[in-house]
């Protein structure tokens, strides 16, 4: 177990949505709040490898968040950007790591590196049989060559890397910019403005025949910093809870807690996305204890109360 009091620790992406609950479990852990940096993109594009350098010189844990991300439509919209922002932030990241003697590199994957078709409930074994979704594989892909970077740098200089996955993250402060943003807070977003409009009908892409799992923030927050103490193996790890809901059920249950009893219009001429997720956690608990806390209906109506009270 790594004593995080005296650690200089680096947390990319550390002003986001994710990261500001991971510094927050950080001190928690006993990290000392004026040892954490928190590099901001505006000021260090880790796509230049000069940048990175000076972000990793002379720390000792590097929590690597930082992502060029968003839901279906930005997926589609801009594949080459998302693949290459996301590979070249992570990998000249590491190498940079490598280079200045950082002790840790904790690097958070996403889930959209599985197959497109993996057995439910998705087991970290099975990251390289098939390939991911279309709409997600560039970013998905990306991500997923950090963890060979990570293996190949253990092997041939002893480098400490650890890679997890996360599965789709929710909760107060999320993202609800509709352009990029994830199904759960799109959808909360859609259903207050249709309230406000007084809109009888709400149209949701898809079908809703795919399932998706879902993380509150401040469990995979929770999660994170417990791997960053206590796992140190090359294998990935799973970030989840193991509960499957439907998009069509998870329509209807935001609907029903924000009380919006209007016609739900199923755009089936737009993408699914995957099939199913659901990701198998028993990796994470037996390795260093990891389970979630926040039952799934409960974080939904925190991320409910939160954005009603903050609407964007």
């Amino acid at each position: 177990m790594i004593d995080l009091s005296e650690k200089r620790i680096v947390v990319t992406g550390g002003a986001g949505f994710l990261g500001r609950q991971v510094v927050n479990q950080l001190i928690k852990a006993g990290a000392n709040p004026y040892k954490i940096d928190i590099p901001r993109s505006r000021d260090q594009d880790l796509r230049v490898l000069e940048n990175c350098q000076r972000v990793a010189e002379q720390k000792d844990i590097i929590i690597h968040l930082a992502a060029h991300v968003g839901g279906i439509g930005l997926n589609r919209e801009k594949p080459a950007e998302l693949f290459y922002d996301n590979l070249m932030m992570g990998t000249q990241l590491i190498h940079a790591a490598h280079q200045t003697g950082v002790e840790k590199f904790v690097c958070v994957g996403t889930i959209c590196a599985y197959p497109k078709f993996t057995p439910v409930p998705f087991k970290e074994d099975e990251l390289w049989s098939g390939y991911p979704e279309e709409t997600n594989a560039p970013y998905g892909i990306a991500k997923k060559a950090l963890l060979v970077q990570l293996e190949s740098y253990r092997l041939q200089y002893g480098f400490n890397g650890i890679y997890l996955l996360p599965v789709n993250l929710y909760g107060p402060e999320d993202n609800f910019d509709p352009k990029s943003s994830h199904v759960i807070p799109a959808l909360i977003r859609k259903v207050y403005e249709a309230q406000q409009k007084g809109d009888k009908q709400l149209f949701v892409w898809g079908d809703g025949s795919p399932t998706r799992e879902f993380l509150y923030s401040t469990d995979g927050a929770l999660g994170i910093v417990m791997a960053t103490q206590a796992y140190d193996k090359p294998e990935p790890v799973n970030l989840g809870t193991n509960y499957e809901i439907s998009i069509r059920n998870l329509v209807e249950l935001i609907c029903e807690l924000m009380e919006w009893k209007g016609e739900i219009i199923w755009e089936t001429h737009q993408h699914n996305g995957q099939p199913r997720r659901c990701l198998d956690t028993q990796r994470a608990k037996a390795e260093f204890g990891f389970t979630a806390q926040v039952e799934f209906k409960e974080g939904l109506r925190n991320t409910i109360d939160w954005y009603r009270h903050n609407p964007i």
